[in-house]
């Protein structure tokens, strides 16, 4: 990618810094009134809202780690942007510290009454419990910031020195990292959004998690590459077609919207077939007063539309029509976790509050503009891969086959 090419994305990216943060900044004045207003509402759509900006940037290291460990053309377009957004890591762990304020109205098993009419309860206080809680949380952050802040350092470094052998280091690095990842990630899920309901337990629930981290990273991936795109150099540096790529995410893409239908599904018909109270009680939750339109909402909208469109190899190389999909799958990410959480604040029936929205929108706000000024400050490819030549040849090669 030439220079001139570099300083028009980069301006593009600062274009794009200044109204997120008017965006932020009228969401979190909305989200302020809306704590004085009604604070126990304001901390259940701060949860929604940080799980939902939580997930996009661990995602993001995920998916990093992974192409560091597969390599691949699919991933070297797409690794400076995961690279930033894995470093939005470290905003995450600070943003989570005003939940620690909230610990006792969110989660009922804070409330030693409530534990003490639980037999169920009294079983888990050895792991629910307060200070076990937070160890583990500091625990998670500091695997993933640390994993995060290495890649990156040690890929910018590459890109300065040319030292080949970072290349080996950062791929040892994501084999233990992507294993810690996974650990981390489920017992996150299980801390912080499972335990909203701590009578019910599923143990595939923090694949769900993990999987829609994925997703989200990768619509995240289809629309920063999609900023690229529009620079013909790109072709220079990562191939001889840009639609490639495109092809690529999309073929990742329908296979985790698949594997997330999947655990779903497996969820419920084991849960379904064990017929036990305190395992069905969170389904039922969420297969009345309203709760099951958006089940259903999801079903068709998480899955079934994005799979059929996904089967059509024009639309995985069509830039508009698989940015306009990436779209959605963030949405759909959102009304997920909307659908995952709130239940458990309001088993009886839907409630959709305005700070619903408003809250995603403040956090959110302030994510991408610290997304873009990280970005904007970075060489937008990893010039110096040793395996860069490998990619372009095998580009060239399928572009000139019949």
């Amino acid at each position: 990618m030439n220079q001139t090419d570099t300083q028009n994305i980069h301006a593009q990216l600062k274009r794009i810094q200044r109204p997120s943060l008017i965006i932020g900044v009228v969401g979190l004045l909305l989200s302020i009134g809306g704590a004085i207003l009604n604070p126990a509402q304001f901390w259940q759509s701060y949860l929604l809202a940080y799980l939902f900006w939580l997930e996009i940037a661990l995602g993001c290291l995920g998916v990093v780690m992974l192409h560091h460990l597969v390599g691949g053309r699919w991933g070297f377009a797409i690794r400076r942007l995961m690279e930033t957004g894995a470093m939005m890591l470290p905003v995450m762990a600070v943003l989570f510290i005003p939940l620690l304020l909230a610990l006792t109205t969110l989660y009922s098993w804070t409330d030693s009454e409530h534990v003490a009419q639980s037999e169920l309860l009294q079983h888990k206080s050895t792991y629910l419990n307060l200070l076990f809680f937070l160890v583990r949380a500091v625990l998670y952050f500091v695997v993933w910031v640390g994993i995060a802040y290495l890649l990156n350092r040690w890929s910018l470094e590459q890109d300065r020195t040319g030292e080949p052998n970072l290349t080996t280091r950062m791929r040892r690095l994501s084999g233990i990292g992507m294993i810690l990842y996974v650990i981390t990630a489920t017992f996150a899920a299980y801390d912080w959004m499972m335990s909203l309901e701590p009578e019910w337990f599923s143990s595939i629930y923090g694949v769900l998690f993990i999987v829609g981290q994925v997703l989200a990273a990768l619509a995240l991936a289809v629309i920063g590459l999609r900023l690229f795109s529009k620079h013909s150099s790109i072709d220079e540096v990562a191939g001889s077609s840009w639609v490639n790529h495109f092809n690529d995410l999309g073929n990742f893409i329908l296979g985790f919207v698949m594997i997330w239908a999947y655990i779903s599904f497996s969820q419920f018909l084991i849960i379904w077939a064990a017929n036990l109270p305190e395992e069905a009680v969170w389904y039922f939750h969420r297969s009345q007063g309203g709760w099951q339109w958006v089940g259903i909402f999801l079903i068709l909208f998480h899955f079934a539309l994005p799979f059929l469109l996904l089967l059509s190899r024009f639309i995985k190389r069509s830039i508009a029509l698989l940015s306009i999909l990436a779209v959605l799958i963030f949405f759909v990410r959102l009304v997920d976790l909307f659908w995952l959480i709130m239940p458990a604040f309001y088993p009886n029936g839907i409630h959709i509050h305005w700070l619903n929205i408003a809250v995603p929108i403040a956090l959110g706000g302030g994510w991408i503009a610290l997304f873009v000024r990280q970005l904007a400050r970075k060489p937008l490819l990893p010039l110096h891969n040793p395996h860069l030549q490998e990619i372009v040849k095998s580009e060239q090669k399928e572009f000139v086959s019949p």
